[in-house]
């Protein structure tokens, strides 16, 4: 009896259990803050590099304005359609005191930008269909590792980190998921997982118009959401929030918080496609980076929202996202010695060390490997590895 009794006394949780589901690690203010930090500083570092101002890419950017008003017209298609289907109706019945026609355009057009998110699906869909993306990446890299080796002029090179683009542009690529060089293929796995969650999106959407119940389906699926990349604590916020937020802000935010996660995951496959990781390893690498991505690709999330002009800023926060890579990761070895380096990126080695940077210092810190890089018969120049010359345009890359 007494045994039973002091088991029914004993506490769910430990005080340092509770402590531990409390914690905010990979996902505290200052991580979101550095994110949205780099995304102004990437996009910056991005635009000085003469190799985009070439009249391939001025192409590119004209191109990328006509897709931006395609997609435009192709989002505004079915809501014209059904303005259309309503004014022919109008002459058999009577809209005049009606108000559901006006509730049925703009729910549709909600749907479209904020559930679906249509926009977004169609300018990352670009990638599959041409390589300007990933050459973009690439030049950007080369561009980084020129000006970071031109900032630290006549230091130390040992204290300096290795340069990332002469070795990654020697990898084979492959798509980031499938490890296929199958276009096709690429394309496939990228339409199922839009699918899945435009029907997660649709199938909660739906269930928070349940009498009585609908009202906690999107603060739940917020804590559901928030619980395994933040913690307890800032999903109980979240929870606690939704309930008091109309159903229209809550979806804004909680979809935004999705679409920037499916961006980044867009924006950082160049690197994938190259780096073979398995699922496991990727999934925890983006664990342990979880707060900067969120707040690096929430930043651009915003900016991709303006008409018209969005793909063309798809295409800086893509070559921005090659500055990010340099802050994260450590710089990769040869093809032929890249054994066990994906299983050695899950942590992010010089994370506390970046966090705890000025907010106006980001460009100080060595790598978490500084090491002198020897010079080899493809890198000729300084001792650093990287050429005197800015490397050639990055072309070689084939369709996925």
């Amino acid at each position: 009896m007494a045994q039973r009794r002091s088991q029914a006394q004993r506490p769910l949780l430990t005080q340092e259990q509770l402590k531990k589901k409390l914690e905010v690690t990979n996902f505290d203010p200052n991580a979101i803050l550095r994110g949205a930090q780099l995304t102004v500083v990437g996009a910056l570092r991005a635009l000085q590099n003469p190799a985009l101002f070439t009249s391939e890419h001025y192409k590119q950017a004209a191109l990328a304005v006509a897709i931006g008003i395609a997609i435009r017209i192709a989002i505004s298609i079915p809501i014209v359609g059904i303005k259309i289907s309503l004014w022919f109706l109008s002459f058999i019945f009577n809209f005049e005191h009606a108000t559901w026609d006006d509730k049925v355009v703009n729910g549709l057009d909600f749907i479209q930008n904020y559930v679906l998110q249509v926009p977004l699906f169609l300018m990352t869909l670009m990638r599959y269909v041409t390589p300007t993306l990933d050459n973009m990446f690439m030049d950007s890299l080369a561009w980084v590792d020129k000006t970071y080796y031109a900032k630290h002029e006549g230091q130390d090179p040992n204290t300096l980190r290795e340069a990332y683009y002469p070795n990654l542009r020697n990898y084979p690529t492959r798509d980031g998921s499938t490890h296929s060089k199958s276009t096709a293929e690429a394309i496939t796995m990228f339409l199922m997982r839009f699918g899945k969650k435009a029907g997660i999106s649709l199938a909660v959407f739906a269930l928070s118009y349940v009498p009585y119940v609908g009202r906690l389906v999107l603060p739940a699926a917020s804590f559901y959401t928030f619980k395994s990349v933040a913690g307890w604590g800032p999903a109980g916020i979240v929870f606690g929030t939704g309930i008091f937020l109309p159903r229209r802000y809550l979806i804004i935010f909680l979809q935004s918080y999705f679409a920037s996660r499916s961006l980044m995951r867009e924006l950082l496959e160049p690197y994938f496609s190259r780096i073979r990781f398995t699922k496991e390893q990727k999934k925890h690498w983006f664990h342990d980076r979880e707060g900067l991505l969120f707040g690096f690709g929430v930043g651009f999330y915003i900016f991709l929202r303006i008409p018209l002009l969005g793909v063309l800023i798809y295409g800086i926060a893509e070559a921005s996202t090659a500055y990010l890579i340099t802050k994260i990761s450590d710089p990769p070895p040869k093809p032929a010695e890249s054994e066990g380096f994906p299983a050695s990126q899950q942590e992010w080695r010089n994370k506390h060390e970046f966090l705890s940077m000025s907010l106006f210092n980001l460009d100080t810190g060595s790598s978490p490997n500084a090491a002198q890089v020897t010079q080899t018969p493809s890198t000729q120049g300084t001792s650093t590895g990287i050429p005197d010359e800015p490397p050639p345009a990055y072309t070689e890359m084939r369709p996925r």
